[in-house]
């Protein structure tokens, strides 16, 4: 690779901040979004979005709160024009949210801009021009002098249309970006926003956004965050400026650069849904304001429901949302690995137990291992949570189980079924899902259920009890009628208890039984619920568990010692 071409960006761009402040500040609230799915967005599809398609991510942002929707650049075409004016005759824009559209420093552009905006009850106007030397030198041959004109002449255009079409009722705010701000000379980038500002004549009651995008992202997100600072510090009239910043992802770091800019001073934050734009995409708006949900600040925008907006967009843009995009992806509240199931697991459990003692979920501070937010507060459900295949140990198989079937499995058996399920997926491969890991264990413990499309097996199944008590309840008498490789049998024996008196009563049928462990628990509420029942058992010298459910608790201990009778004779 011809690595003596680049250079690194400090020695093009170096940045003199030697007492940053940013490093020290904490993000305490949200700032003001604005969303550019329709713009920067919308330019960057392979198939950019029809009309009806539009007006649907348009409604799903209102949805979702945001107040600032970039809505298109309807200088640049027809389609982009229609789409906004239709907005403003269908009446589809609420009285809070502003809407912003996009020109270059041209008067006729700037005119037909501002004409798609009428009768709109509020608008933006966002003017820009390439500020960087690359572009001055080589796009478009400016010198400084020239460039800084065009941002101050395109400003005072913008003012004297706006003032000869527009009706004084329209709230009408101003944008201006130095387009590739990252690359361009701080010292010149000042002189230019300074020029804007004392032509728009900034003041208490005429705010101007000062949008600093990284429009090629070229450097560190620190040296983003220290571009941001110098500028913010440097401003005449920081007070009415919204410094905006608007960050791409070439480098894989647009939600750092996006989270330190706001450290730094960044009032604003533009980007779109799930990171769509240009190239590698903008910031992702999902992302940073997950990222503060999960940090206890709120975000003020509503992804409770992550699915649909997933769904909507995935539809809008005709692309698919990667199954590891953070806080919406397929598989980002899944794990596969056995030592991750296991400490989500006993989260979840600990979870559980703060929150009975509490009696409130949300008093209880989230801490459950390798989950940043609970799934449910972004409409998630914990089943998908943990997902069974070869790297799956013993915790992540019981967390299934246990919150698909309600059954607590022992450690000891967690141990023993997972050997069974990791012999499954080495000979089948892939992952098992909670249908298939039930199916698995009906087979292996349950056989005489005969689960839908499986076959009964085992030599024993039970076909009925009675179990009486004497010597004042000392000992059970027991009477069981057990089907064995087809033919009943009767059997009858006592024990001092049912579980003693059962296995007295396989011995008479040379079947040697000694119960080394036995666990119950309910698996419902109420005078129908059921119970399940767990046996670990030596017979005729092997150790294996046993597993038993039935309404009757007593039942369900003979069958689980009849699932382990019958493993160990299979």
């Amino acid at each position: 690779m011809p690595l003596a071409k680049y250079r690194s960006f400090l020695d093009l761009n170096p940045v003199d901040l030697p007492d940053r402040q940013w490093p020290s500040n904490r993000i305490t609230k949200a700032p003001r979004w604005l969303s550019t799915d329709l713009r920067d967005g919308n330019q960057a599809l392979i198939e950019p979005m029809n009309p009806a398609r539009k007006r649907q991510m348009f409604d799903l942002l209102i949805s979702l709160g945001y107040k600032e929707i970039e809505i298109g650049f309807p200088s640049a075409s027809q389609t982009d024009f229609d789409f906004v004016r239709s907005l403003i005759e269908d009446g589809a824009i609420p009285a809070d949210v502003t809407i912003s559209v996009l020109t270059q420093s041209r008067p006729e552009l700037i005119h037909r801009t501002i004409d798609s905006v009428i009768g709109a009850p509020r608008a933006t106007v966002h003017l820009y021009n390439a500020t960087a030397p690359v572009f001055r030198d080589v796009v478009f041959r400016n010198d400084r002098a020239a460039t800084r004109e065009l941002a101050v002449a395109g400003t005072r255009e913008v003012m004297a249309y706006a003032e000869k079409v527009l009706p004084d009722d329209i709230v009408f705010g101003y944008e201006y970006s130095p387009e590739i701000f990252v690359d361009t000379e701080l010292e010149f980038a000042l002189e230019v926003a300074e020029a804007v500002m004392d032509t728009w004549e900034v003041g208490p009651e005429r705010e101007l956004v000062l949008n600093l995008p990284a429009t090629v992202e070229r450097c560190t997100p620190n040296v983003y965050a220290d571009q941001i600072e110098w500028m913010s510090r440097n401003l005449t009239r920081r007070a009415w400026v919204c410094l905006s910043v608007h960050p791409h992802n070439d480098r894989g770091t647009a939600v750092a650069s996006a989270e330190l800019a706001m450290l730094a001073g960044a009032d604003r934050v533009e980007g779109c849904l799930f990171g769509q734009g240009e190239r590698t995409g903008n910031v992702d708006l999902v992302t940073l304001a997950l990222n503060l949900y999960s940090q206890g600040v709120d975000p003020e925008v509503d992804l409770s429901n992550i699915d649909r907006v997933r769904r909507t967009v995935e539809h809008c843009t005709q692309m698919d949302v990667h199954p590891r995009h953070p806080y919406g992806g397929d598989l980002v509240y899944t794990a596969f690995s056995g030592s991750h199931q296991d400490a989500i697991k006993k989260g979840f459990a600990h979870r559980a137990a703060l929150v009975s003692r509490t009696g409130s979920e949300e008093a209880v501070p989230w801490e459950v291992p390798y989950l940043p937010v609970d799934p449910h507060d972004v409409g998630r459900t914990y089943e998908a949570v943990v997902r069974v295949n070869s790297q799956s140990g013993k915790g992540g198989i019981a967390y299934l189980l246990s919150s698909t079937r309600s059954l607590d499995l022992p450690r000891r058996l967690q141990i023993e079924f997972s050997g069974i399920v990791q012999r499954h997926t080495d000979t089948f491969g892939g992952e098992i899902s909670a249908e298939k890991l039930w199916e698995i264990f009906v087979d292996e413990y349950l056989p005489a259920s005969a689960a839908q499309g499986l076959t009964p097996w085992g030599r024993f199944s039970l076909r009925g009890t009675t179990v009486t008590t004497a010597d004042e309840g000392k000992n059970a008498i027991l009477t069981v009628t057990l089907v064995d490789r087809g033919q009943e049998r009767v059997l009858a024996a006592t024990g001092n208890g049912p579980v003693a008196a059962f296995t007295e009563a396989l011995g008479q049928i040379g079947v040697d039984v000694n119960v080394l462990d036995y666990v119950e628990h309910a698996l419902s509420s109420g005078g129908d619920a059921y119970a399940a029942a767990y046996v670990e058992a030596e017979v005729n010298g092997q150790v294996l568990w046993g597993v038993g459910i039935d309404q009757s608790i007593t039942t369900a201990s003979f069958k689980a010692i009849i699932s382990a009778v019958n493993r160990a004779l299979r």
